[in-house]
């Protein structure tokens, strides 16, 4: 039987060599007193220390037992379970790796530079809630459009509180139930969509019967002799420009917008920025007209800088012998030609081409897949005649999608 197999029998003492107790005795209170100091136990036989408990040197309950296991790499552990929280490390990227490309290719359609859709100043503004403006934004991006052309401006009043207007004209903005910020809110979401606002002034330079300021502009004398009937079924009035009082009207219409709303990321004007030939007279107010337009940008670039001054217009030709639009020389930043009819379509091509676009209404759905194939062609814009802009926007995106 081995000595752990051995009952002890009493203390044990008749068991220990005399030489034990002599250098007991004789390290005295001393030995005891420094014994976590001094190694002496290694005098002592291992089999003897087992059997005299009160030689061993104590161990405190917060010491933790050594155990000799090969080193790992050192890693701090709280004291608590509960706190435990191993991070997950960020892998560093590899020097060497590069850009992935995206697994979907880009679509023809998503290429044009600009795909707007036309919105006018009552589709959108009346009694509209912040929540529906917003929700409208993401219905448009989600049907492919990266811009929105809104009506602010139209028949001579604005869409917005205006100071110009109360100043000049007596009255803030155009008679509709509108939230004082619902372009703001347009704006705003429109950037968080990466979507852009371009601000529409609708009828340009014209009104009619029923602008609020029809009946002023015709005790002023603002309005050129004649009527002006580009468009069957309605009569327009064109504000003479020539006149300064009537052209600081403007200039200041548009310097205030751009001052009012500094996100705006463009304003457009359209054809009916124009004197149509066949008013009486048959006087040329060409040069008078590029005049006009010249100071207005000047101005509202020295206002904001950073808004793109854009024009929809019939192409240069056309424009300018039929609307004394001069408009290639009227310092614009970009021009989308204005192409409503499939008559003489392959022909305004090279108009399209030479400059920023193309806007189209449904009527040329079945030239939207050429045009979307045509690298050439770098905008396409489109104008819902119908009044509908939402079931106009769903049809563009069937074809464009298929």
């Amino acid at each position: 039987m081995s000595r752990s197999d051995q009952k002890p029998k009493g203390c044990g003492c008749a068991m220990i060599p005399l030489w034990v107790f002599v250098l007991i005795f004789a390290g005295g209170y001393g030995v005891f007193s420094q014994r976590d100091k001094i190694d002496w136990l290694q005098f002592v036989p291992e089999d003897i220390q087992a059997q005299i408990p009160f030689l061993a040197p104590p161990t405190p309950a917060t010491t933790p037992v050594h155990v000799s296991l090969p080193t790992p790499t050192p890693t701090t552990i709280p004291a608590t379970p509960e706190a435990v929280s191993i991070p997950t490390p960020t892998p560093s990227p590899s020097p060497a790796a590069t850009p992935q490309a995206s697994p979907t290719p880009t679509t023809p359609w998503e290429q044009k530079a600009i795909r707007g859709i036309y919105l006018s100043r009552y589709q959108v503004t009346n009694n509209a809630s912040e929540k529906m403006i917003r929700d409208r934004v993401r219905y448009y991006k989600s049907q492919g459009f990266n811009a929105i052309i809104h009506g602010v401006w139209g028949n001579a009043c604005t869409m917005y509180q205006s100071e110009v207007m109360q100043k000049t004209l007596g009255y803030a903005s155009c008679p509709n139930q509108f939230q004082d910020e619902w372009l703001t809110w347009m704006i705003d979401e429109a950037h968080q969509q990466n979507m852009e606002v371009h601000a529409y002034f609708e009828k340009g330079i014209k009104i009619d019967e029923n602008s609020p300021m029809f009946d002023l502009a015709v005790e002023k004398g603002w309005i050129v002799p004649g009527v002006d009937r580009t468009h069957p079924g309605i009569d327009h009035y064109v504000l003479d420009v020539e006149i300064p009082e009537v052209a600081n009207f403007f200039t200041n219409i548009l310097v205030e917008f751009v001052q009012k709303y500094p996100t705006i990321d463009a304003v457009q004007w359209d054809d009916y920025l124009g004197y149509h030939a066949e008013l009486p007279g048959k006087v040329d107010r060409t040069a008078s007209l590029t005049t006009f337009v010249q100071n207005m940008i000047a101005a509202m670039k020295q206002a904001n800088p950073n808004v793109s001054f854009d024009l929809c217009h019939h192409n240069p030709y056309w424009a300018k012998r039929y609307f004394a639009a001069d408009w290639q020389n009227w310092d614009i930043d970009r021009a989308f030609i204005q192409v409503y009819s499939d008559e003489n379509f392959q022909e305004e091509m090279k108009y399209v081409r030479n400059h920023n676009g193309i806007a189209i209404t449904e009527r040329q759905f079945n030239r939207v897949d050429e045009l979307v194939q045509n690298s050439e062609i770098e905008s396409i814009l489109l104008f819902p005649l119908s009044g509908k802009p939402e079931e106009t926007a769903a049809q563009l995106r069937q074809i464009t999608v298929d």
